[in-house]
This record gives C-alpha cells, sequence and structure tokens, in this order.
C-alpha cells in the first residue's frame, strides 16, 4: 500500500511539479497545437506501433521525457516516507484497471483536470466532476465507514 508520512510533507515540490505541468500543456499547445492529454498520447502512440506505422516523433519524446524524469526524481528526491510495498499482482491489475478507465473516459483524470477544463471542455467538467465525487465517496466509505 502506498504511504506518505505527511509530517514530512513539503509543498513546494508539489507547486513546482504542478507549474511544470501547466508549462509542459501549455507549451505543447501553443507551440504544436497538441493537447496533453497522456492517455491519448500513449494511446495514439500504441494503436500507431499496432498498425506497424511509426509513431509521430513528438509523442515518443514526450512519453520519454516522462519516463525519465520520474526515475530521476525517485533517484535524486524521493518521496520522504513513501512506502511501495503492494504486490506485483495488485500493482499490474490495478494498472489495467486504470488503463480501461481511461479509455472509457476518454482520458484520464488529469487529463481532464489540466487540459480539458483550460480549454473549458464541458465534457471535461463533468468528467473531473464525477472523478472528484467517487474519489471522495471511496475515500469516505474506505477511510471512516
Amino acid at each position: 500500500m502506498f504511504h506518505i508520512d505527511w509530517l514530512q510533507f513539503t509543498p513546494l515540490p508539489a507547486l513546482a511539479g504542478g507549474a511544470l505541468i501547466g508549462l509542459a500543456s501549455g507549451a505543447l499547445a501553443l507551440g504544436a497545437g497538441k493537447i496533453a492529454g497522456i492517455s491519448g498520447i500513449l494511446g495514439s502512440a500504441l494503436s500507431d506501433a499496432s498498425r506497424r506505422t511509426r509513431p509521430q516523433g513528438w509523442r515518443l519524446a514526450f512519453l520519454a521525457g516522462l519516463v525519465c524524469a520520474s526515475f530521476a526524481w525517485a533517484m535524486l528526491a524521493p518521496v520522504p516516507g513513501a512506502d511501495y510495498s503492494a504486490p506485483w499482482p495488485v500493482v499490474v491489475i490495478a494498472g489495467l484497471l486504470v488503463g480501461f478507465g481511461t479509455r472509457l473516459g476518454s482520458g484520464c483524470a488529469s487529463g481532464h483536470g489540466v487540459c480539458g477544463l483550460s480549454r473549458l471542455s464541458l465534457r471535461s467538467l463533468v468528467a473531473v466532476g464525477t472523478f472528484m465525487s467517487t474519489a471522495i465517496a471511496t475515500a469516505v466509505l474506505t477511510r471512516h465507514l
């Protein structure tokens, strides 16, 4: 189970990360006219590969940057008090469920929140409202009842 020691939580790295996500999604939208929805970028790259066509280079570079930056951050500044002790089968099943949910919801929660809401998308507003209310209900049920 993933656990964070909230006594050691520092908001500045979270704020910096959020600002970088906003900058990257804004730069991609303004510079290339593309939406930085990770599930869409990954899905398009995989569908291109399955059709045996070469995925667009920007998609591969964007995905590689996400993976490399995540590993670099984990090595240089690990989350204080983080515990990654979930068994691999649970992690794989959870990942598949998240992947199914992103296809069903036409994008992930952060993609709808960062990219969709900034474009004033009604679909993203409904999606974010659904995600947030479900998350709140789940937290209440699992933690307090």
